[in-house]
């Protein structure tokens, strides 16, 4: 146990003492090994103002928010936020173009007479897609799912500020 040098009125000591019979015999020795084995827990750690995130979400939250200020989190979520959201937009409409056009040339190929659709294996196959999807409803979340959750609401709780700056970048990428 190691020892630090107190402040005034910002301490609790704890004394331990190990037993073993060369201090029992000796008073004197006890007393000097339970002074040299004094923890100090300081209390002015406890007595801080604590930031807003941590009175609303708990003392879990805000590892990186003792790091970094307020305006540097901020800005770093809603750089990434943007970029990202750019991003989506940007392959979003490539994938929209994609499926739509794709879409588009088997109806040509289907009026042009290319290709035979079965409707009725169609609608058959359906059928049985609905009794599949009946059989597996269920209102339990799987484990899986659940487990991701919790992952990502400890992730928003210890990032506030960051997740925050990112969902608003977020959507100021995905509007421009």
């Amino acid at each position: 146990v190691e020892t630090s040098t107190p402040r005034a009125g910002s301490q609790v000591v704890v004394t331990t003492a190990r037993h073993s019979a060369a201090y029992r015999a000796d008073p004197l020795r006890l007393t000097e090994m339970a002074v040299s084995n004094i923890e100090s827990v300081d209390l002015a750690e406890f007595a801080k103002p604590q930031p807003w995130w941590r009175k609303l979400f708990g003392p879990e939250c805000g590892l990186s928010a003792e790091k970094y200020s307020v305006a540097t989190q901020l800005f770093v979520g809603g750089v990434t936020g943007w970029c990202t959201g750019f991003i989506f937009q940007k392959v979003g409409k490539l994938a929209a173009t994609a499926v739509g056009g794709g879409f588009f040339l088997l109806q040509l190929a289907n009026h042009s007479g290319y290709i035979k659709v079965d409707w009725q294996r169609v609608e058959k196959d359906m059928k049985k897609a609905k009794e599949q999807l009946k059989i597996r409803k269920s209102n339990q979340i799987p484990t899986e799912v659940r487990s991701k959750a919790e992952e990502v609401v400890s992730f928003v709780k210890k990032n506030l500020l960051v997740t925050g700056g990112f969902f608003g970048g977020f959507l100021l990428g995905v509007a421009s």
